[in-house]
């Protein structure tokens, strides 16, 4: 087939390309630049550098394939940044990298390379893609600890189709031996972990200086008492204990957590730590990589964070909203975060909190 590897410029996409070219496919090597902040700065830990640009060109190189550079960033800032500040604004806590991968990697990439006769786009991420009765599957990749399929959880059966992950099959270790063994020079490059829109990863700092900053109350969700203030509702998200800078301490000294944030207020609710657990989750903007749900409750795994827990829990359809009760409780779980829902191993589809019911009210 004739190939797009989408090469990072890290050790995973790299092996990827180099297994596409031994297995006599036609590869080019595609890097994207995606974010400008992250193309200026050496120190992010970020996936879209100039140096990593420069690591995956060597790769390239030393593959023998030829090598361009796709500039996305404006579709980038609108698809993804403009996306993220939105959801912050009102309230919600984004994942930049799951809508990286369903309207950049996976949507504005593969629509290129098709549109230029390329059969399927390849990236380095750790998960299977199977062949099933009704087409194809994703599954979970071999490695538990680097599994990505949650962040896939958004592609659908005509983007797995031409999809190709050559990796999925193996362990981290194994990627990183192969890769010294053929002599490429990120066999021990460091895994990006930083979003790479904010290199110096104070998400904090990057939303205020892009919404701006509205003082307000930090409130007792209990006792409805004012116990601090702060500078910015948007600075906080569900869960979160640092950076509160209570004044009033709980009346049995216990830590308290964000367990609310009202942005038209600009209000800011804490409580203590059982007040984070969940046990129902309502989701909206639904994305189906096997078949949907229906209204019948069906039983599935459910997992709400790329390298968290998969909980037994039962997931049906109601009004164009995913309905999943968890049989046990999720604790910090925010709205706007994604969760994806497994049939063993397989893939179901995901959708983004909307709305959660608490095990313990205030």
């Amino acid at each position: 087939m004739r190939v797009i590897a989408a090469m990072s410029g890290g050790v995973d996409s790299s092996v990827a390309a180099a297994r596409l070219v031994d297995a006599g496919h036609e590869v080019v090597g595609v890097h994207l630049a995606l974010s400008k902040a992250a193309a200026t700065s050496g120190r992010s830990r970020g996936c879209c550098t100039l140096d990593d640009a420069r690591d995956a060109r060597r790769v390239a190189d030393l593959l023998g394939i030829p090598f361009y550079v796709w500039d996305l960033s404006d579709r980038f800032k609108a698809e993804v940044i403009d996306d993220f500040l939105d959801e912050y604004r009102h309230g919600r806590t984004p994942n930049p990298c799951i809508r990286c991968n369903e309207r950049i990697k996976f949507a504005a990439v593969l629509h290129r390379a098709r549109a230029m006769g390329f059969d399927a786009v390849a990236s380095g991420h750790y998960a299977q893609i199977r062949a099933g009765a009704a087409g194809p599957e994703l599954h979970r990749g071999i490695d538990p600890d680097k599994d990505q399929s949650y962040v896939l959880g958004v592609l659908g059966r005509d983007q797995l189709a031409h999809t190709l992950l050559p990796i999925g099959g193996d362990h981290k270790s194994q990627i990183r031996d192969e890769a010294a063994e053929r002599g490429l020079l990120v066999a021990r490059k460091p895994d990006s972990h930083d979003i790479c829109f904010i290199p110096d990863g104070d998400t904090a700092a990057f939303v205020r200086s892009r919404l701006g900053s509205e003082p307000g109350d930090i409130v007792d969700d209990a006792s409805g008492a004012v116990v601090g203030h702060h500078d910015g509702a948007h600075a906080f998200t569900i869960g979160q204990r640092r950076g509160l800078d209570l004044r009033v301490p709980a009346p049995d000294g216990a830590p308290r957590y964000v367990v609310d944030v009202d942005i038209a207020t600009s209000t800011v609710r804490v409580g203590s730590p059982e007040l984070l657990d969940v046990d129902r989750i309502e989701g909206d903007r639904p994305t189906w990589t096997g078949d949907p749900l229906g209204a019948e409750p069906v039983a599935v795994h459910a997992q709400v964070r790329a390298h968290g827990e998969a909980i037994p829990a039962e997931a049906s359809m109601d009004a164009g909203r995913m309905h999943v009760t968890l049989m046990s409780p999720v604790r910090g779980l925010a709205r706007g975060q994604t969760v994806v829902v497994y049939d063993d191993s397989r893939v179901v589809g995901s959708a983004t909190v909307d709305a959660t019911r608490r095990l313990v009210s205030a």
